[in-house]
């Protein structure tokens, strides 16, 4: 239905509007403003000049998100938390709570009549992310129809007709951007993993056909990707954001990739964290992007500084940079028309901005809608079609190939002696199924959010090169290894190949403005590549409980348990509220060297990893005459060089932690005078914060605890470890109040469980992600048993390549062909 409506006043026409909206869920309406709008001065200078051939933008307005910048489509994984807070009610599945704000408009203006018109009215749906074709005669975008849970592809003809839906299923496809091929790449959450750090779903680069067929993941990335471009030269520009090894709110910066997934690598400032680099687009006629520059881990629906950025400088140059926009004000979305001109959105509405950052508003949602923004503003007009890069998959492939042409050329490898590096480590990033917080707990204790598994290893040839088959659409992470088999280098981010691709670099973190020499001279191309080398006799996925604690079991606890302690050391494997005794001592006591979750990575050669674990050297020998077999010392390096991790199985997240409820106030009048007047607060060094005071408590055998036996006399059976004697006998009321709030705990953990333990079922908004993935079956009872190592090697092993048989060309490759 197509509606025109002549009004004079803003007033009366957002009156008739409003009614309209309120019976109709996709109308086109037609709102011609005769005399109540006029370009400003901005504009009207725009328009004469970049803006000359431009009649109409098209944009959309929306409820914003309110979460991170990344929350604004999909559901939360539970009912509690920070995140589920800023939900907006209940998702359509009736169990779960939603991210996304309903009602939408698509809209489009004139900026010289200012007529507005209505493409799509939708009180209850959401849409999102517009991009113009080629011809500017249609346009792709991202709706969630009325009150549907998931957004989809969608065309529609610039006049408002032939509305036409590409994708379908229950995942989130959104971000979509033509390709010159004649496909389009989207983020979608099709890849069925949540945030490593929070509540929410997780949106990867995926590619289609022109109608929506031939749907396959082109990013194993654990976390987002976003905003995908196509650059002039026809690869595509996107954000993404991981951490392997590093901090997980500072890098999000912009990658490249070919339009068939191959050759992903860094495009700008992968070295430079606290900014979330969103919405990056070519600046016509010109090398350059803008984008937005959003202020450390990113702020809600993208908002930002708007930035130009200049390749030409090379990837890690921060001056190649310089923000437009003035006066610390944050925009979002912006257009480039071209150098000079640029189109942008924030909360008041949508803005022309100029090269010097100097904005004029030229639309307003009216009061009563505001409740929405704007977004995503687009000039209607043709443009041209970027070449078509050759592809390069061969999707009947299992494997591609990575060549790496010297190990001991890059940066910060001052020290590698050539000769050195006898092999490198390949471990796999696992994607999480489910995540019930901001942090790592219990995966690790400050350390890494995720696990890996261990593939193998592969040699490395005297001159540093290295030619090797690996498995396709895989996270994979390297470790450079010695003689002796102990970390020399490791990579602090990931790599994936697509299917039959050959990827190649220069070294080891090495300038990405620097090239490899001569294939012909590399002694690992002139034999076929590797295969990767299982390690024989060892878990591909370790867990501590049960592949570390035996064996620390065997050579440690006799010296390092609650009685003895030997060093305040305790290396038994009894339970604390989140972790084990040993798990926490051997964090505490640095035993291990990791990436932490820290703001930097490309660490100095043998600062992190077994080569750097003081661990390693307690084992050999030196420590006491302690001797572990050779098994042993493997599992113990492996261990550490597969990230160091606490439990083997994601059903660990957000199950069998149990804190006490200590008698706090009776803490601090006891402990006051050596440990601060706070839990929370201290002096002299011995600050007790609540966490620390609970990670001493013992879940296993409560009156071991030490929160009780440092305080007690050894009259009474304590250790005595503190300079006041708090405690003289076991009937002391503040002991048996803190006793009492351990048992309590305890009980808890005994009726719940916790992953190591007998009994344990995955806690059930584990099982509920497993059965939308198709892992667990619908019909699962709820007392039938779930075995969680096996769930989350199914799981993992969903997102493994299938090869196919060579897909034949759809229609749009012959309408594609017809058109050039």
């Amino acid at each position: 239905m197509k509606t025109t409506m002549r009004f004079v006043g803003k007033a009366a026409a957002h009156a008739l509007l409003g009614a309209l909206v309120a019976t109709s869920i996709t109308t086109m309406v037609v709102i011609e403003q005769a005399s109540a709008y006029q370009p400003g001065k901005l504009l009207s200078k725009m328009l004469d000049g970049p803006l000359a051939e431009v009649q109409d933008i098209l944009f959309t307005a929306r409820v914003a998100g309110r979460d991170h910048w990344y929350v604004n489509f999909g559901y939360y994984s539970c009912d509690y938390g920070d995140g589920p807070k800023r939900a907006f009610g209940m998702y359509p599945d009736g169990v779960s709570l939603r991210g996304y704000g309903e009602g939408c408009r698509l809209c489009r203006m004139n900026l010289r009549s200012g007529k507005l018109t209505l493409l799509i009215d939708d009180p209850k749906g959401g849409v999102r992310d517009p991009q113009l074709h080629y011809s500017g005669k249609k346009a792709l975008f991202s709706y969630r129809k009325g009150e549907s849970a998931t957004f989809h592809l969608y065309e529609i003809n610039i006049d408002g007709s032939n509305l036409k839906q590409l994708t379908f299923g229950p995942d989130d496809d959104i971000e979509p951007t033509y390709l010159p091929d004649g496909g389009i790449m989207f983020c979608s959450s099709r890849s069925h993993r949540f945030v490593n750090c929070w509540f929410s779903r997780v949106a990867n680069l995926y590619r289609c056909e022109s109608d929506g067929s031939q749907i396959r993941m082109i990013s194993s990335n654990n976390d987002h990707d976003n905003t995908p471009w196509v650059l002039p030269d026809g690869r595509v520009l996107y954000m993404r954001w991981e951490y392997v090894d590093r901090s997980q709110v500072h890098f999000h910066h912009l990658w490249v990739c070919n339009p068939d997934g191959t050759s992903q690598m860094i495009w700008y400032g992968n070295e430079f964290g606290g900014i979330a680099m969103l919405d990056a687009k070519p600046i016509p006629g010109t090398d350059k992007v803008v984008a937005s520059f959003s202020p450390g881990h990113g702020r809600p629906e993208h908002m930002g500084y708007v930035t130009i950025v200049d390749p030409n400088g090379g990837p890690d140059i921060r001056n190649v940079t310089r923000r437009v926009s003035k006066k610390n004000i944050m925009y979002r979305d912006p257009y480039p028309v071209d150098e000079h001109c640029f189109l942008v959105a924030n909360s008041q509405g949508i803005l022309v901005m100029d090269e010097h950052g100097e904005t004029e508003l030229i639309y307003q949602l009216p009061p009563k809608d505001r409740h929405m923004q704007c977004h995503a503003p687009r000039p209607i007009r043709s443009r041209p079609r970027e070449p078509i890069v050759r592809q390069k998959v061969d999707l009947s492939r299992e494997t591609g190939q990575l060549v790496l042409a010297n190990i001991y050329q890059g940066r910060n490898m001052e020290g590698v002696k050539r000769g050195e590096i006898k092999k490198m480590l390949v471990l796999q990033q696992l994607p999480e199924p489910v995540h019930f917080s901001g942090g790592m707990l219990p995966i690790s204790i400050g350390g890494t959010f995720t696990m890996a598994e261990i593939l193998g290893t592969v040699p490395v040839e005297p001159d540093g090169s290295a030619y090797f088959e690996v498995p396709a659409l895989r996270s994979l992470f390297l470790v450079a290894l010695d003689e002796d088999d102990l970390s020399v280098k490791r990579m602090q981010s990931f790599v994936t190949v697509q299917p039959g691709e050959k990827l190649s670099c220069v070294g080891c973190h090495e300038q990405r403005s620097q090239t490899a020499p001569a294939n012909h001279s590399l002694l690992a191309l002139k034999r076929r590549p590797r295969k990767i080398t299982p390690i024989d006799d060892i878990p591909d996925v370790f867990d501590f409980p049960r592949d570390i604690q035996p064996i620390l079991d065997r050579h440690c606890v006799e010296c390092h348990n609650p009685d003895r302690r030997d060093g305040g050391v305790d290396l038994c494997g009894d339970h604390s509220p989140m972790y084990s005794n040993s798990y926490q001592t051997i964090t505490a006591r640095h035993l291990v060297s990791d990436g932490r979750n820290q703001p930097y990575g490309n660490r100095e050669p043998r600062t992190i990893g077994s080569s750097a674990s003081r661990l390693m050297r307690l084992i050999d020998g030196s420590h006491h005459d302690v001797q572990v077999s050779a098994t042993e010392k493997k599992f113990i390096r492996l261990w550490i060089d597969s990230s160091a991790t606490y439990p083997g199985t994601y059903a660990a997240l957000g199950s069998g932690m149990y804190p006490p409820n200590l008698p706090w106030q009776m803490l601090v009048d006891r402990c006051a005078t050596c440990h601060g007047n706070k839990p929370n607060k201290g002096h002299r060094g011995r600050t007790l914060p609540p966490q620390v005071l609970q990670s001493c408590c013992n879940l296993t055998r409560p009156e071991k605890s030490l929160i009780l036996q440092a305080p007690l006399a050894k009259s009474a059976g304590g250790l005595q470890l503190c300079h006041n004697v708090s405690f003289k006998s076991k009937s002391d009321p503040g002991y048996q109040a803190t006793l009492k709030a351990i048992r309590v705990a305890a009980a808890e953990l005994q009726a719940e469980k916790r992953f190591d333990m007998p009994g344990f079922r995955p806690k059930k908004f584990y099982i509920r992600e497993m059965q939308r993935f198709g892992i667990l079956p619908k019909t699962l009872g709820p007392n039938d048993p779930v075995d969680p190592y096996l769930t989350d090697r199914a799981y993992w092993k969903s997102f493994w390549h299938k090869p196919v048989a060579p897909q034949p060309r759809t229609a749009s490759h012959e309408r594609l062909r017809q058109a050039r």
